[in-house]
């Protein structure tokens, strides 16, 4: 079997070697810095991410969190550090761009293989099948709508986001009702749900503007 793949962004030389030492059973691609890994991910997809925090260039892994959620969005990412407060890591496990585990360094080798193996074989991708199937075993009658409604929400929220990413206003929400033929409420919560996922930045629909568009 091929071994699975994994990207490690650690800038310290030799406890990148620790890692390449103690991980043989992976595949491993090395980054220093979080915008090496961004210039990797265009043809290297790993299966993990093993995030330090403090990087080469002064750059701060956490920083690109949203980066790597934008071009890898179902990839689990391990964050390894021994620089981070408390506080930083509960926020590094939140939100829409969050990342799946935060280990302290020095980091045990063998929780971390196990925990690379628990987000490759339960993490990322693999969340979003178990969802469906647990749809598909409720046994619903409307299951087949409440797929189809599901796709055509992600793939209408996929040509918004195409949409505004150059734009200079802010979105005309009749224009999008009018062009993808759904009320306008349905595009106001699309809206959110992207800002809600890091997806669009905030400025696109403003908390306050939620009521009086309703």
């Amino acid at each position: 079997m091929p071994k699975a793949k994994i990207m490690i962004i650690e800038d310290e030389d030799l406890q990148y070697e620790i890692y390449e030492e103690c991980l043989d059973e992976f595949e491993i691609q090395r980054a220093k810095s979080g915008s090496e890994a961004i210039k990797i991910a265009s043809s290297y997809l790993p299966e993990a991410i093993v995030l330090d925090h403090v990087l080469e260039n002064e750059e701060l892994g956490l920083d690109f969190l949203p980066d790597f959620k934008q071009l890898m969005p179902h990839v689990p990412i391990i964050v390894v550090s021994g620089a981070l407060e408390v506080q930083q890591q509960i926020e590094a496990l939140q939100g829409p761009r969050r990342a799946h585990y935060c280990l302290p360094k020095p980091v045990d080798i063998n929780v971390l293989r196990d925990t690379i193996q628990t987000a490759i074989s339960e993490c990322g991708e693999k969340e979003v099948i178990k969802q469906f199937e647990s749809l598909e075993r409720s046994k619903r009658s409307d299951i087949e709508f409440l797929l189809s409604r599901s796709t055509d929400r992600l793939s209408r929220q996929h040509h918004i986001r195409l949409q505004l990413e150059d734009a200079k206003e802010r979105p005309n929400i009749s224009a999008l009702a009018r062009e993808f033929r759904v009320a306008r409420r349905t595009i106001i919560r699309d809206l959110q749900e992207m800002i809600r996922r890091g997806e669009l930045d905030a400025s696109v629909y403003p908390k306050w503007d939620s009521e009086t568009e309703e």
